[in-house]
């Protein structure tokens, strides 16, 4: 399967693997947008940085940004044994996880129609903490180079103490589906003629020039910004 975005054209291969929708995955509005292909899913989920989990804990929902990483067929996360939400996850409450990933501002002829072009995928499911060290260990490596290429090894690993200190849980990729939507602007016919530019602004999450810690030893390279740039 292969995947690419060239400017807010989302453009795929097909994998012959699908998430089987369920009733509480199955895109309801706009079922034409909907996506659940496993390679295309993958590719959504890896190319992102961040993401939202949605939960409940004692009669309040919260929803919380975190990093993640995909491994195989699991999403982890990991954090401090105080986190609020890590606790409630640990604990096997339900939860919902999203990653949206902005590729262009969809300009119309007319204030409805203006939109964006996205690609969005939410997951359902509950939390497992991870206990087997040699997963635990596997997941926060794949953190760090799942941010950095190759930074792992770069740097130094953690300690003892350091594992302790730090809860890594995990969610299959079981109840699952995405949203894309790609293209120009879909105006009424009637507003094609109107003398208003139209159009699509693309848009990316790229890095800029590093800035070096003020700490920083003398006499070490600059540090390649490209090597975070997932569309390079």
């Amino acid at each position: 399967m292969a995947a690419e975005v060239s400017g807010s054209r989302w453009r795929t291969i097909e994998s012959m693997e699908q998430f089987p929708p369920t009733d509480r995955t199955s895109v309801k509005r706009l079922p034409k947008r909907g996506v659940y292909d496993k390679g295309q899913i993958h590719a959504i989920l890896d190319e992102g940085f961040l993401c939202h989990i949605g939960f409940t804990r004692a009669d309040q929902t919260y929803v919380i940004p975190t990093g993640y990483v995909r491994l195989d067929n699991r999403i982890y996360i990991h954090g401090s044994p105080a986190s609020r939400m890590l606790g409630a996850l640990k604990a096997g409450v339900d939860m919902c996880l999203t990653v949206t990933l902005l590729d262009g501002l969809v300009l119309a002829r007319s204030a409805f129609h203006h939109s964006m072009n996205y690609r969005s995928v939410v997951v359902l499911g509950t939390a497992q903490l991870v206990t087997d060290p040699t997963e635990k260990m596997a997941a926060l490596q794949a953190f760090v180079d799942h941010v950095v290429p190759g930074r792992w090894d770069e740097v130094r690993q953690p300690t003892a103490k350091e594992m302790q200190a730090t809860y890594v849980l995990s969610l299959a990729l079981t109840e699952v589906s995405a949203k894309v939507r790609t293209g120009p602007p879909i105006d009424d016919e009637e507003d094609y003629a109107l003398p208003v530019w139209a159009g699509v602004v693309p848009m990316r999450v790229e890095p800029r020039e590093p800035v070096a810690d003020p700490r920083l030893s003398p006499g070490l390279a600059p540090f390649d910004a490209a090597r975070i740039d997932r569309r390079k």
